[in-house]
């Protein structure tokens, strides 16, 4: 009590002021049965299809195509774990604010693979660029690594699609 007799007015807790952070998406198997689920499994299938297309065209740009690799496998091990943290239900131990970190993971993946789609269509469509190879004139991708890198765009393409879906299914549950 203050002298006057009234009580002091207390300060709020920030602990208690502001909510804990909300995991929207259902955990554990339950997660598989959401379009988000959906999407991470597409993600991961495409992603890989991605990898090996890419791998499998003897790499003929290592510049354009290192990128390809590098976004490609760094997403799929990072979708993989994304996955298996909301499978074992460990998103409940930690506590961080899990829509925002759905959200943000996607949209940096979203960008980069966007920026890997482009650079392997670009890697594509130098299929009749001539290459002067010890006095022999050839083009820079024989037609086997022009049918595997087509398919490596398309795929690059559908994955992208895919986290776009999923990025815009996440700042749904990150901002109702």
């Amino acid at each position: 009590m203050s002298a006057g007799g009234a009580p002091m007015p207390t300060t709020p807790n920030p602990a208690v002021s502001f909510p804990a952070p909300r995991v929207t998406l259902p955990v554990g198997p339950d997660i598989l049965r959401t379009y988000s689920g959906a999407f991470v499994c597409l993600e991961i299938l495409f992603g890989g299809l991605v990898w090996i297309l890419v791998s499998s065209s003897n790499v003929p740009l290592p510049l354009l195509q290192g990128w390809v690799m590098f976004v490609s496998v760094t997403a799929f091990f990072f979708s993989l774990l994304f996955l298996c943290v909301f499978l074992s239900g460990i998103v409940n131990r930690i506590d961080a604010n899990w829509n925002f970190l759905d959200f943000g993971y996607h949209f940096v993946v979203f960008v980069f693979y966007f920026g890997a789609f482009l650079l392997e269509a670009a890697a594509t469509s130098l299929h009749n660029l001539k290459c002067n190879v010890t006095l022999n004139v050839q083009p820079l991708l024989n037609d086997n690594q022009y049918n595997i890198n087509v398919a490596a765009t398309i795929f690059a393409f559908v994955t992208t699609a895919c986290y776009g879906c999923s990025l815009a299914l996440a700042l749904r549950r990150w901002r109702p």
